[in-house]
């Protein structure tokens, strides 16, 4: 498939530089196009999506791409956007977090078209005067340029040095791929640059930086992020990926249209004015965006039974019928132990929380009292919040 240099950078927040990037194209062979991303964590997001999805448009277009997992850069521990060290990774980990990213980064990538690689195959073998003669490419002063590492000396926070690797390994990435162009986030554009200056030093042509927009979390303040809890996971159930996304606020809705539901910008434009002039209702237009999120990971048929779950759920107070668990239990004296051992808490502190948040049913009827006993001696649906259910079955002794 053939795009037009605009067509291929539509979306991206940043490029260094379009210019470069035409020059480039006007040579009529196929760039190679780097995206690295390090498996910090088990599982992906949708924040992660939003750059796959622009790596898999250069594929369809015929362009060399490659998806360089970082289990080598994941040792050191990536300082973005972090005002404290960021611990480091054992081997283990990483290798346990590698095995989910290919199954996951195929929901989005055709992975056919796509060249997976690992960094440690080159930083690996790079020996201490190799890393000497690397480093000596690169200045403090240069490093302090990046906005995190400058907020923390300024605030006196300690920088170990191992931080100041990270950058420079990931930019050898380049060199060693010997990349055309970069995609990343916007919070990595530090990095992408010094990829840029460190191929200018051993010769090569510097690569093109095109960084995309964060996407913001469900708290609608900071980027998603898992540590935040505030994301929405690419292996989540169906029901639990549209229940999440329809708590985003109504301001957010064009921009989960762009960049998680990855409709066209002159789509998400329209849907902008329309939600400002009224003439789309806020709730049906959020929808409509997590049920196109739904069926990219999970299929059009899951989506509409998502949304049919919360519609009857959340919007009617419905208790689902038979689309919930059942659990058998022996003894169920309190409310607070059902709930711990459903696991729908994790201890009788976060149950009475739950409870005194008025967040606990037993049959659709709210339980207030931490200290309530369990109010039925048959079966009877236990739920938390809008999306968790279970039927509980008490069992004699």
């Amino acid at each position: 498939m053939t795009m037009t240099p605009e067509e291929l950078l539509d979306g991206f927040e940043h490029v260094e530089t379009a210019g470069d990037f035409r020059q480039r194209l006007a040579l009529r062979r196929p760039l190679r196009v780097k995206l690295g991303i390090d498996p910090t964590s088990p599982d992906l997001h949708l924040g992660f999506m939003v750059v796959l999805h622009k790596l898999q448009r250069f594929a369809e277009a015929g362009h060399k791409v490659t998806l360089i997992i970082g289990d080598f850069t994941a040792r050191i521990g990536d300082p973005s956007g972090k005002n404290v060290t960021r611990p480091q990774l054992s081997r283990d980990e990483i290798e346990a977090n590698m095995d989910t990213y290919r199954a996951q980064a195929g929901k989005v990538l055709d992975l056919e078209r796509i060249e997976i690689r690992y960094n440690s195959e080159w930083l690996d073998e790079l020996s201490l005067t190799d890393l000497v003669k690397l480093l000596s490419k690169t200045t403090v002063a240069q490093m302090l340029e990046r906005n995190d590492f400058k907020n923390r000396y300024t605030a006196g926070a300690s920088i170990a040095l191992h931080e100041f690797l990270y950058p420079v390994a990931q930019a050898y990435d380049s060199i060693a791929i010997e990349a055309d162009v970069e995609l990343g986030g916007s919070d990595q554009l530090f990095n992408l640059l010094l990829g840029r200056h460190y191929q200018r030093e051993y010769g090569q042509a510097p690569q093109i930086c095109a960084t995309v927009p964060l996407l913001v979390g469900l708290d609608g303040e900071k980027k998603m992020s898992k540590s935040l809890g505030n994301y929405v996971g690419i292996t989540e159930a169906a029901t639990e990926q549209f229940g999440k996304l329809m708590k985003i606020g109504d301001e957010l809705i064009p921009t989960y249209a762009r960049l998680a539901a990855f409709r066209s910008a002159a789509d998400c434009e329209r849907l902008q004015a329309d939600l400002a002039a009224g003439r789309v209702d806020p709730m049906e237009a959020k929808k409509g965006v997590a049920a196109d999120v739904v069926a990219r990971y999970h299929g059009r048929g899951a989506a509409r039974e998502a949304r049919e779950h919360f519609e009857r759920t959340v919007q009617r107070k419905e208790i689902p019928a038979g689309d919930i668990a059942e659990l058998p239990l022996a003894e169920c004296r309190y409310v607070a132990d059902v709930l711990v051992a459903a696991g729908m808490a994790a201890s009788k502190r976060e149950a009475a929380r739950l409870i005194s948040g008025n967040g606990v049913k037993v049959d659709g009827i709210v339980v207030s009292d931490p200290k309530a006993p369990w109010p039925a001696t048959e079966p009877a649906v236990l739920s938390v919040g809008s999306r968790k259910f279970v039927r509980i079955r008490p069992e004699k002794n």
